[in-house]
């Protein structure tokens, strides 16, 4: 089954919502994502969005804590120009009705908290659900939307490209490289269709799910960077995996983040023994940029043997607890943990990828017509490490870049011939009946991504790593062209390629740097290494 629209959206988080709803007006929008529409790591998103809001803070600032924590990677140019749009981004949503905490009952006086490297207060959220509010008020207009179409429970398997097409048996290989849609597996009924598009937007997320231990949820497993990179488009900076400090450590608490502004607001890090230890590691203690105080974690955890460390903010009013963090305190509670009379368990987990598809300042990758946004591209703005809540501030403002650029592109556009795009062939694939092939390949993959190219890497890990991916990669493509496709099967294919691509970029980068932090090689390399790791198919 063929489906045809103006524009094409794959990934329904805050970068694809806010996308859609800004090209709406101008043309038809197929949205698939593969899960609910509210299954995103939006949604998880505690924490809040960092902009310039206070008269005590300034772009400028923002811009040097920005520069700061990517650590000499940032690109300068990008990092301006979201920081400059932050402001903007923000009261859109506030004026599609958004509601963030405030200081008073004065409309404009928002409480704005600060998390570790900002030089002032300036995330604003709304309590500890930042990502859930966006989303349900973005979700909202795009379900009543008439020129939007959504299509849940509905995952891309890749990307249909020029290059690719078969048009009266002969292969076009003279053409302008370009994107022309995506065969999309349909979860419900287990058939792939086929999604034609003129301008084709990636929001997949990110990728965090290739660990064992991770904030993300399940849907995070490299999607986009998968059939991105497959396609033929560049791909940079994948080394540069973020791993959050603050997981709660709970065998009964799966992928539960505690909030960094736990640590604004003035928790403290200590060991079993109560004891503090941050100032051990860096002059800002807690506050320190989450590398620092991922790493400083997972060196003292090696040197006690212990299973984690503790948060500890019960010094703190049991009423401010509960209502700045009511999300966070609640959950907690259900197990047994009160946060406003005892420290909270918590160890590193893997929780944001820096690296992604390569775009422009208008979210255009190296593939004609085809967007990337969010979590899924490599803008430039996070360099080595991406500073605290920035993450939703780039989201915003890349859907807002992208949307304008592709508005003006549209009517460039030639039309499609829908006779030119053949149906998916599964060219005699059968059903699979050995589904353990897919379940044991997803536990090792994670379980050594963890051990070997996690928080401290050494070249001998990496090395180990990159022979067995490639292993389970021939076992997997062995499978995927033999049997009849699942969700399961594509999740596990492009978590294996996102594997090989973070190892490919950490063996190349012979340095020390941000998140990248590899024993071989402990200090920073300016005069080789200030650059980004870039790589694709044809490298």
């Amino acid at each position: 089954m063929q489906y045809r629209s103006d524009f094409l959206v794959i990934g329904s988080g805050l970068a694809g919502l806010s996308y859609a709803l800004k090209v709406a007006p101008h043309g038809t929008v197929n949205l698939v994502t593969k899960r609910g529409i509210m299954d995103t790591s939006t949604r998880q998103a505690q924490g809040g969005i960092a902009a310039v809001l206070s008269p005590e803070d300034s772009f400028d600032l923002h811009v040097k804590d920005t520069l700061e924590a990517g650590d000499g990677l940032c690109h300068p140019d990008i990092v301006e120009l979201v920081v400059h749009q932050g402001p903007e981004r923000i009261r859109e949503l506030i004026e599609m009705g958004a509601h963030f905490d405030l200081r008073s009952m004065s409309a404009d006086s928002y409480d704005l908290t600060r998390e570790g490297g900002h030089s002032k207060r300036r995330i604003i959220h709304a309590h500890d659900m930042t990502g859930e509010e966006v989303e349900r008020i973005l979700v909202n207009r795009v379900l009543e939307h008439p020129n939007i179409k959504v299509f849940e429970n509905h995952i891309a398997v890749d990307l249909i490209t020029r290059h690719k097409l078969l048009r009266r048996g002969a292969v076009v290989t003279n053409a302008e490289e370009s994107c022309l849609g995506a065969y999309v597996l349909n979860i419900d009924r287990g058939e792939v269709e086929t999604y034609v598009a003129p301008i084709i937007l990636l929001a997949t997320g990110g990728a965090s799910k290739v660990y064992i231990y991770t904030s993300n949820p399940d849907i995070a497993t490299g999607d986009g960077v998968a059939i991105a990179y497959r396609a033929g488009a560049l791909i940079g900076n994948m080394e540069f995996v973020q791993f959050h400090p603050t997981c709660l450590y709970h065998p009964l608490a799966k992928n539960f983040l505690i909030s960094e502004a736990v640590r604004g607001e003035g928790g403290i890090l200590i060991d079993k023994r109560g004891i503090p230890f941050m100032e051990k590691y860096h002059p800002l203690k807690d506050l320190a940029f989450r590398d620092v105080v991922a790493r400083a974690i997972d060196t003292e955890l090696k040197k006690t043997g212990d299973d984690c460390v503790f948060l500890d903010i019960s010094h703190k009013p049991a009423d401010f607890l509960r209502s700045r963090f009511p999300g966070i305190y609640q959950k907690c509670l259900d197990l047994g943990i009160d946060m406003t009379k005892e420290p909270i368990p918590v160890v590193p987990a893997a929780h944001y990828c820096c690296g992604g598809v390569v775009t422009d300042a208008v979210g255009r990758t190296t593939i004609h017509n085809l967007y990337a946004i969010g979590e899924v591209s490599m803008t430039g703005l996070h360099g080595a490490n991406r500073l605290a809540s920035n993450s939703l501030l780039e989201a915003l403002v890349f859907a807002h870049q992208a949307a304008q650029h592709s508005i003006e592109l549209l009517p460039q556009m030639r039309p499609l011939d829908l006779s030119e795009v053949l149906d998916w062939n599964p060219f005699g694939a059968v059903d699979s009946d050995e589904n353990v092939v897919v379940s044991q390949n997803w536990e090792e993959i994670r379980r050594f991504m963890w051990n070997y190219v996690g928080i401290v890497r050494t070249d001998k890990r990496l090395i180990r790593a990159k022979h067995r991916i490639d292993l389970i990669q021939q076992e997997i493509d062995e499978y995927y062209w033999n049997f009849l496709i699942t969700s399961d099967l594509v999740e596990l294919r492009n978590l294996a390629l996102v594997a090989e691509l973070i190892i490919t970029c950490a063996l190349k980068r012979k340095e020390s740097r941000g998140l990248h932090y590899n024993l071989d090689y402990p200090h920073k390399d300016e005069a080789n290494w200030q650059r980004d790791t870039v790589v694709s198919l044809a490298r």
